[in-house]
């Protein structure tokens, strides 16, 4: 029998009052221990990272603590449910922080979803945090956000549920091409539903991995160059993307194509549609909690590979298999700025996880042994 996760999530919130906590790594079980931890002792460290503010990494959990911010605007697959709604979420990405990597990650929701506030209070928390890992923040105000961020911290900013997205879904295609035999990136046609701040990310990175023939979807169909009423992200988009300006549904541009990557809605993607793909085709529905078609359903319809965002089903393709090792590997080598060359390095490292790629298992698993610090060792 099928297990009500809704159910048993929701009584072990309600039993644990949450999922994380905070513990001291040293004793303090009488008066000289708490002079050593607090004052008078303290005071000693306090000045020396006064004089050299270097030494709050060493000094401090700050090399080993990130920030996870959200305003609660774009929340799983729950939209815009606020900052308090949105707790429970981060709280599950710091518990998976700690346990696959032992960083100290702290939930921060923002009572705000005002863009200007957002970047000043991300920029006076500075001091505190190694590393700032944005979440669940809606497009495309997400993108600013980030940019601004990384403009003007010292430290990692990364918006996860687009680049760790991004690193996990071409991690899975170079995987799901190997299976199915294709061997040249710029002759593969990708399909991508979706242009939130995962689809617009995914499709960076898939041209910056040598991928040609990249199409972006959104509700009003492809995303092509000289389209009215597009919003300066798409526009922006369309620019670098659908070099063959097709346009029209989702039905009418996913003919033929090799792969399909949806990071869109529930059902969006019919048995038809797959049927009118390429043989051998690659269907990645990752909607969550409903993805866009159902993998029994899309191999039924002759898709060869099937991937989904969805904890129990084969292939999930999900951002916690990379997050963890990508900032780990960060914060132990002093990056202060996610490319291009990282995001890339991380999808080589994750697909190479798998020796031997099957139709069912192209991704490994968030538990696999050595995972976590595989993605860590790629980091350079």
């Amino acid at each position: 029998m099928k297990k009500n996760y809704a159910k048993l999530s929701l009584a072990l919130h309600k039993k644990l009052h949450g999922k994380i906590s905070i513990s001291t790594k040293t004793k303090i079980d009488d008066r000289e221990d708490l002079a050593v931890v607090y004052t008078p002792g303290v005071g000693a460290v306090s000045s020396a990272i006064a004089k050299d503010e270097r030494l709050a990494d060493v000094m401090t959990w700050r090399k080993n603590a990130v920030a996870i911010v959200s305003d609660g605007s774009a929340v799983l697959g729950l939209g815009n449910i606020g900052a308090a709604a949105a707790l429970p979420v981060m709280e599950g990405k710091s518990a998976i922080f700690k346990r696959f990597t032992n960083i100290d990650a702290v939930p921060l929701v923002l009572a705000t979803q005002d863009t200007d506030e957002i970047v000043r209070i991300v920029q006076a928390l500075e001091p505190s945090f190694g590393a700032i890992q944005l979440e669940d923040i809606s497009a495309p105000r997400c993108f600013e956000i980030e940019e601004r961020l990384s403009k003007s911290l010292k430290i990692p900013v990364m918006h996860d549920d687009q680049h760790g997205t991004a690193i996990v879904v071409l991690g899975g295609i170079l995987n799901a091409m190997k299976v199915t035999k294709r061997n040249i990136k710029a002759s593969v046609k990708i399909v991508v539903n979706g242009a939130g701040a995962a689809g617009v990310a995914i499709a960076k990175l898939l041209l910056a991995a040598g991928f040609k023939h990249v199409v972006v979807c959104d509700r009003k169909g492809a995303i092509y160059a000289g389209r009215p009423g597009m919003n300066p992200s798409k526009v922006a988009l369309a620019s670098i993307t659908n070099p063959e300006k097709k346009s029209g549904s989702l039905d009418s541009v996913i003919q033929g194509a090799d792969i399909f990557v949806g990071v869109s809605g529930p059902g969006l993607l019919t048995a038809d549609m797959v049927k009118s793909m390429a043989p051998k085709s690659i269907v990645f529905g990752l909607a969550n909690p409903i993805p866009e078609i159902m993998p029994d359903a899309a191999k039924a319809a002759g898709a060869a590979i099937v991937a989904s965002g969805r904890s129990d089903m084969p292939n999930q393709l999900n951002n916690a298999l990379v997050y963890p090792g990508l900032f780990r590997g960060m914060l132990d080598k002093g990056i202060k700025r996610v490319d291009d060359r990282i995001k890339l390095r991380a999808a080589l490292a994750l697909s190479g996880f798998v020796k031997k790629p099957t139709a069912e298992k192209i991704i490994p698993s968030i538990f696999d042994k050595g995972l976590h610090q595989a993605i860590a060792r790629s980091v350079k």
